[in-house]
């Protein structure tokens, strides 16, 4: 699972999306990083933060890793570890899907919850990590959200693979947590001199870019707490997608596209829809979205109809009843926009 230019994850495939909006002029092109061996393009993330760990000399033979994950980084660390001799454990919290801890402990992953009592659940994750690090003699974290090799994962593989199979992209949408990926597509887009915009997929309820906190139930997208690496990302544009609009999205693609992704691409899809209808002459004649992990982990929830019913009766209707995928908006962003 070496790529030619030795990097730890697989070079995967990128398809151009002419049922998803068929009335858009644009071009749609996705990168299916949802075809990675650990299901998510967290697989380059957790080999290049590894791979850093070992280079700078902090991560030994029959160490411990540990680390905050919301699910997808968390299994591909489990991955990596195991195939590396490492022990890994995994801190998550109540928003953890069900199907991406029993993939962790299936690699051999130790699992350690939190229950904050104040709601704040990535920053209860980071303290217990360090908690973690303090009583595990010679345990590291891999700190996915200041390590500077998170981005360089981007920059060397996921920005360049995307651009040599689809060419020139106009704009690009990209899911942001810790912001790596983010980051690391723009120091590409600035070092080579590329015109493509950038195009940020927040969760509302995350403090991201400015945002307002509130509670959210998908795990993947958004953030409590400002990562170290916030301060480097500068997209050319944001787009905050409530939850609702993230499960349209993903039923969305899965019924045009015949793609089965998780929240963090349902949210791409749904903002590549408010903008398309907004102004698509902004986007350019190419567009790219990454399809950033499988829908696996996301049956019980987003692709349950019995699940999105209980947690979203408001928008049920929206999104289960007849005819709800078949519009070219999101139900939240067609309410709003309707006269």
């Amino acid at each position: 699972m070496i790529t030619p230019d030795g990097g730890n994850w697989l070079q995967t495939p990128v398809v151009e999306l002419d049922r998803l909006f068929p009335e858009a002029q644009a071009r749609i092109f996705a990168k299916l990083d949802q075809l990675q061996v650990a299901g998510s393009t967290k697989e380059r993330t957790a080999a290049s933060l590894l791979d850093g760990a070992e280079t700078d000399g902090l991560l030994l033979p029959g160490g411990t890793v540990v680390e905050s994950s919301s699910g997808n980084l968390g299994i591909a660390l489990a991955r990596h570890c195991a195939s590396r001799g490492y022990r890994f454990v995994a801190v998550v919290d109540e928003n953890a899907n069900s199907a991406a801890v029993r993939m962790m402990k299936a690699f051999g992953a130790r699992v350690d919850r939190v229950d904050p009592e104040d709601g704040n659940l990535l920053a209860a994750r980071r303290l217990r990590v360090r908690e973690l690090l303090a009583e595990i003699e010679g345990a590291v974290t891999t700190d996915q959200y200041g390590s500077r090799h998170n981005p360089r994962a981007h920059e060397t593989s996921t920005m360049p693979e995307f651009l040599a199979a689809a060419g020139t992209l106009d704009t690009l949408f990209v899911a942001t947590s810790t912001t790596g990926t983010l980051v690391g597509c723009h120091r590409y887009v600035r070092e080579h001199g590329l015109g493509t915009r950038l195009v940020a997929v927040d969760a509302a309820g995350s403090v991201l870019f400015g945002g307002d906190p509130a509670p959210r139930r998908l795990p993947g997208l958004g953030a409590g707490v400002l990562p170290a690496l916030h301060d480097h990302a500068a997209p050319d544009a944001i787009v905050r997608v409530p939850e609702p609009d993230m499960i349209w999205g993903c039923r969305r693609l899965a019924r045009t596209e015949g793609l089965l992704a998780g929240a963090s691409t349902g949210a791409i899809v749904a903002a590549l829809a408010r903008s398309l209808a907004a102004d698509e002459g902004a986007l350019g004649a190419r567009v790219g979205v990454l399809v950033h992990d499988s829908g696996v982990p996301y049956l019980d929830t987003v692709y349950d109809d019995d699940w999105v019913a209980s947690a979203y009766p408001h928008v049920a209707e929206g999104l289960l009843g007849a005819g709800a995928l078949d519009g070219p908006l999101p139900p939240s962003y067609a309410e709003n926009a309707a006269p």
